[in-house]
C-alpha cells in the first residue's frame, strides 16, 4: 500500500475507538442503555466477572485471557493475511523494474491525459501480473476486535467492580499511561520484527507503517481505561509472536514464489502510445503558397473594383 493510503487511513481507525465508545445512551436518570450496552456490555461484563472469579478476583488477568482468547480466534485470518501480504511483496519484487520506469515517465508527464495513460498502463501492470494493489493488506483483524473494543470499554464504563478493580497497583477504570508507553513499545518492536529478513528497498517502504501502527495503538491505549490499555498491550505480545510465526515461514513462502515466476515470468506491459502524424515540409510549403495565391486574388479583386 501506498504511503499516502496509509495516511488517508489513519484518522479513520483513530475516530473509530471515539464512535464506538460514544455508543451507549443513557436516560435521564443517568441509566445507560441501547443496543452496545445490552448486548455487547453486559454479556462481556458476566464474562470478565466469572472469569474474575475463577482466577481469584482478578480482573486484570481475565482481561489477559479474554485478550489471548480474541487472538487465538483471529490467528487464522492474521496468519493468512501475513501469508498473501508476503506473496504479494515477493511478486512485486520481480516487476520492480517495470514499476520504476513507469513511476519516472509518470513524473515527466506534462498533460493530463499522459498522466492517465500511465496510471492505466500501471494498473494493467498489477493486473497482469496478478498483484494486489493493497500489497495484501486488509484491516478486516482490526476491524473484528472494534466491537469488542466497544464492548469492552462499556463493561469498564458502568460496571462499578470493573472500574473500582486493581492489577499490580494500576485502577483498570482509569487512564494508565503506562499502558500508553508499553503500547508504543510493544508495537514498534512488531513493527521492527516485521522487518527482519526484508532487501533494503522494502524496508524503506515499510517505514511509515512502522510508524503509523504504534501511533495509532498508543492514541487508542490514551484514549481508554487502563484496563483497555493492558488488552492491546497483551494484543501486541501476541502480534509479536505472530510475526515471527510468519518470519520462519518466509524462506519457504520465497521458494514457491522464485518457482511460480520461473514456470510463469513476469508479464510485461506495453505503454499503447498513440502516434502522431509528422509534418512533412512539402505539406508545410504547400500550406504557404496557396496562402500567397489567395491574398494575391483578394488584392487584384480589390483594384479593379477601385477602376
Amino acid at each position: 500500500m501506498k504511503k499516502t493510503k496509509l495516511y488517508k487511513l489513519m484518522p479513520v481507525f483513530l475516530l473509530l475507538p471515539l464512535l464506538l465508545s460514544g455508543c451507549v445512551q443513557r436516560t435521564k436518570s443517568g441509566k445507560p442503555y441501547g443496543f452496545v450496552y445490552d448486548h455487547l456490555a453486559i454479556p462481556t461484563q458476566h464474562a470478565l466477572e466469572w472469569l474474575a472469579n475463577v482466577l481469584g478476583g482478578s480482573y486484570g488477568w481475565s482481561i489477559i485471557l479474554i485478550t489471548f482468547i480474541v487472538r487465538l480466534v483471529l490467528m487464522p485470518i492474521m496468519l493468512k493475511q501475513s501469508h498473501n501480504a508476503t506473496i504479494q511483496q515477493e511478486k512485486m519484487a520481480s516487476i520492480r523494474p517495470q514499476m520504476m520506469d513507469i513511476q519516472e515517465r509518470q513524473k515527466r508527464a506534462t498533460t493530463q491525459e499522459e498522466k492517465m495513460a500511465i496510471s492505466q498502463e500501471m494498473m494493467a501492470l498489477y493486473k497482469e501480473n496478478n498483484i494486489s494493489m493493497t500489497g495484501g493488506i486488509g484491516c478486516l483483524p482490526l476491524l473484528i476486535q472494534m466491537p469488542i473494543f466497544a464492548a469492552l470499554y462499556a463493561a469498564i464504563q458502568y460496571s462499578p467492580e470493573l472500574s473500582s478493580s486493581v492489577f499490580y497497583g494500576i485502577n483498570l477504570g482509569q487512564r494508565s499511561l503506562f499502558f500508553v508507553i508499553l503500547t508504543v513499545v510493544i508495537y514498534a518492536l512488531q513493527g521492527w520484527l516485521t522487518t527482519l529478513g526484508m532487501p533494503e528497498e522494502q524496508k524503506k517502504q515499510m517505514q511509515s507503517m512502522m510508524l503509523i501502527n504504534p501511533v495509532m495503538m498508543a492514541f487508542m491505549a490514551y484514549v481508554s481505561p487502563a484496563a483497555l490499555g493492558l488488552y492491546f498491550f497483551v494484543g501486541g505480545i501476541i502480534a509479536c509472536i505472530q510475526t515471527l510465526i510468519i518470519n520462519a515461514m518466509r524462506p519457504k513462502i520465497r521458494q514457491k514464489v522464485a518457482a511460480e515466476l520461473k514456470a510463469n515470468p513476469p508479464k510485461k506491459v506495453v505503454a499503447k502510445v498513440t502516434p502522431t502524424k509528422p509534418v512533412s515540409s512539402a505539406s508545410n510549403n504547400q500550406k504557404t503558397a496557396d496562402m500567397h495565391a489567395n491574398n494575391r486574388k483578394r488584392n487584384a479583386g480589390k483594384q479593379q473594383r477601385r477602376k
